[in-house]
């Protein structure tokens, strides 16, 4: 596949620098975290970013969930076929992150906040578990005019594919709105991961506007729990969950919505609004189970060095494949190996390309 003119895959999210820390469990009790969780600093977790520093050995990884999934995408792809949008301040923080994406492929198209710092996510391994504790600091004061900027408009105007991360709902409604009505509109294909159980919990008016233009919706287990109790069905199975929001009215009715749940080890879940016929397309066939259970390889323990941004790489890579064109089932199959592959190294991170699409 060669080098398009413009980006295909137009990402949209928090950029942040990650401070990795293993065998945090004091930390955990310290600032009352749970395991395995999301959640926005409040005034009562600042400090933590002082003590990962002082107290731990941290690893320095560039983050935020939208730009692992550019990245993991990118891994995917041919260079110079996504562009990744947000705020970060003007600072060694931000040119860090735009090397790493540099790295894989990812065109940085960033709005430069010149009074604030970039965002910063704290990390917290225990086990094979991670706590993320964000304070997004320039990234929420993103503002819809970048998207007015030439350059931006013009990425915008020839992506075929929009990403857009669940985090970036705490602030950022009214740019991915505007993104997704403008994608929707022109039938391009719009993706957005529910990113965090407090996502569908505390952004119900804001998730629900932006549904109503997603072609594929991402998350695990926990975030699809978190939605059907907010939605009034506590006691719905992850498969009437994700049948339920498959349903749900979408702006573009002549493409179908995917709903893809991710269940960690354990096996991914796909239910569709409207199976196809052809076979070829990214979409489950008419003679399928309609939600289609894909089980996920096995790893043995000692593959496991880090779970953080595995459902991240997930999601890139799916995207990543179906920018390529591959069917459903390659799609899931790709998210799967480059989540494994995630897992492997510290971090969200890769490791040394290999052809993730080799013996599809």
């Amino acid at each position: 596949m060669s080098a398009p003119a413009h980006p295909l895959l137009f990402c949209m999210g928090n950029p942040l620098l990650d401070l990795q820390v293993s065998n945090g469990e004091a930390l955990l009790k310290k600032y009352d975290l749970k395991a395995n969780d999301a959640i926005l600093a409040e005034e009562k977790h600042m400090s933590i970013y002082d003590d990962v520093v002082k107290d731990y050995q941290v690893t320095y990884v560039a983050g935020g969930a939208a730009q692992n999934a550019a990245r993991a995408a990118a891994y995917v792809l041919p260079p110079n076929h996504v562009v990744y949008v947000g705020a970060v301040g003007k600072d060694e923080l931000a040119e860090q992150l735009q090397k790493a994406n540099e790295k894989e492929g990812v065109v940085s198209a960033y709005q430069v906040v010149e009074d604030d710092k970039t965002g910063a996510c704290a990390v917290v391994l225990t086990g094979h578990d991670r706590s993320l504790v964000t304070t997004l600091r320039a990234a929420e004061k993103f503002s819809p005019s970048h998207l007015a900027k030439p350059e931006i408009k013009e990425y915008i105007d020839h992506a075929k594919f929009f990403y857009i991360g669940g985090f970036f709902l705490t602030h950022g409604i009214e740019s991915a709105i505007e993104v997704a009505k403008a994608a929707a509109g022109r039938g391009k294909v719009v993706a957005l991961n529910l990113s965090a159980p407090f996502i569908p919990q505390f952004f119900k008016v804001q998730l629900d506007q932006l549904l109503h233009y997603v072609d594929i919706l991402i998350g695990n287990e926990s975030e699809a729990a978190s939605y059907a109790e907010a939605q009034g069905m506590a006691d719905s199975s992850v498969a009437q969950i994700a049948t339920a929001i498959a349903n749900l009215p979408k702006s573009n009715a002549s493409r179908p919505r995917l709903v893809i749940i991710t269940q960690g080890a354990e096996s991914t879940l796909v239910a569709s609004s409207s199976p196809s016929s052809h076979k070829g397309k990214c979409n489950l066939s008419t003679d399928e189970p309609n939600p289609k259970t894909y089980p996920v390889p096995k790893l043995a323990d000692d593959q496991i060095v880090d779970t953080n941004g595995a459902g991240d790489a997930f999601a890139g890579g799916f995207l990543g494949a179906h920018v390529l064109g591959k069917s459903l089932d390659e799609c899931v199959e790709v998210g799967h190996r480059l989540g494994q592959r995630c897992v492997g190294h510290v971090g969200p991170t890769f490791g040394e390309r290999v052809d993730i699409l080799k013996d599809l």
